[in-house]
């Protein structure tokens, strides 16, 4: 895990896998980096844990926190438990998917404490390496970034007999009934007998107990059988948090999208993301895309964001050039044809030049 090849452990809350790799990291006396998200909810006995970490193996963990205007919005406006009555993936989205996004824009590879026993609803599969299936790396694009799972094939029991061989520090929640540990207004003890992850989201449905960090371990069967990524609540209710909101984008309607089509001269050009909020793509690229919209803030170019699934599906088909999500399409000025962005690299270095070339 040499700094060269931009390679970090990335350390969670609970850290019973995630601090055998960092254990196993100095056992090669290579060195190595560690990043983990402050999500601002963690237990005060999560916060003493990092600190025991950071002294036992004498390193500074790299501590991304959510963007502080988006926290105060969404607390603003749903208050601080909202995730009880509408699911729990818009606050992940907020304070831990955006900010590992980030993380990871200057990784090239990054590893993680998965195992194919922590949830047989949705780890099962997981491979020891992969191709990040949902975010980005270094270079930017579908395949930059690689995801190793070193600990995939090993069972539970066995990382915490490594972790008592090796006098290895461990969260103090462990040892009040807590097994997978997150943030503390949606972690539990578990019983005995029940699995670890019944202590995650307990008022949700249990198919698909993952915060959007490994999005891509989740199959359409376990996404209530629709494949739209939608989270089923106590009360019955199916909700799929809306991705690309920022004041810099502007959320186009079916009127206002065919209004566009129509005209021919152009007060300012558009560029526009048609995509679905369950998809893994349309989510991977959601950083890049509100970035552009800030940097072209004020340059008049509009960004726009259109929802093409669902009964809007055919008309996009149809109309707009759809073949999968996201598709990304520019309105020039003095053209009534959009022009389709024709790359799978959305880094937003890419995709500005894109507008800078027919601008």
């Amino acid at each position: 895990m040499n700094h060269n090849f931009e390679v970090a452990v990335k350390f969670c809350c609970s850290g019973a896998e995630d601090v055998a790799l960092i254990e196993y990291a100095r056992l090669t006396g290579r060195p190595f980096r560690v990043f983990s998200l402050d999500t601002g909810r963690l237990n005060p006995e999560t916060y003493k844990f990092f600190d025991t970490v950071e002294k036992q193996y004498g390193i500074h963990i790299e501590y991304m926190f959510p963007d502080a205007v988006e926290v105060q919005a969404l607390v603003r406006s749903k208050g601080l438990f909202s995730f009880y009555e509408d699911g729990h993936q818009e606050c992940c989205r907020v304070r831990k998917v955006r900010p590992l996004r980030r993380a990871l824009k200057g990784l090239r590879a990054w590893i993680t404490g998965q195992r194919k026993d922590q949830s047989p609803g949705t780890r099962s599969e997981v491979p020891v390496v992969q191709v990040d299936p949902v975010f980005e790396g270094l270079e930017g694009g579908v395949g930059s970034l690689v995801k190793w799972n070193p600990v995939a094939n090993v069972d539970g029991k066995d990382v915490w007999n490594f972790l008592r061989a090796m006098n290895v520090p461990v969260n103090s929640l462990h040892s009040q009934g807590y097994v997978s540990i997150g943030c503390e207004p949606c972690t539990r003890p578990v019983l005995p007998g029940q699995h670890e992850r019944e202590g995650r989201w307990w008022w949700e449905d249990a198919k698909a107990k993952e915060c959007g960090l490994h999005k891509g371990n989740l199959k359409e069967d376990n996404l209530n059988g629709n494949g739209n990524g939608a989270s089923v609540h106590a009360n019955g209710t199916t909700t799929v948090a809306d991705i690309f909101d920022s004041k810099n984008i502007v959320s186009l309607t079916r009127p206002g999208i065919e209004n566009l089509l129509k005209l021919e001269n152009r007060s300012e050009p558009w560029i526009v993301v048609l995509y679905a909020p369950w998809c893994r793509f349309c989510q991977a690229m959601e950083g890049s895309y509100v970035e552009l919209a800030e940097k072209l803030a004020g340059s008049g170019v509009k960004v726009a964001k259109f929802q093409a699934d669902g009964d809007q599906k055919t008309f996009a088909q149809q109309e707009l050039q759809l073949g999968s999500f996201p598709t990304i399409l520019f309105f020039p000025k003095y053209s009534s044809r959009p022009v389709k962005y024709p790359s799978e690299n959305r880094d937003v270095d890419s995709l500005l030049a894109f507008v800078n070339a027919l601008r």
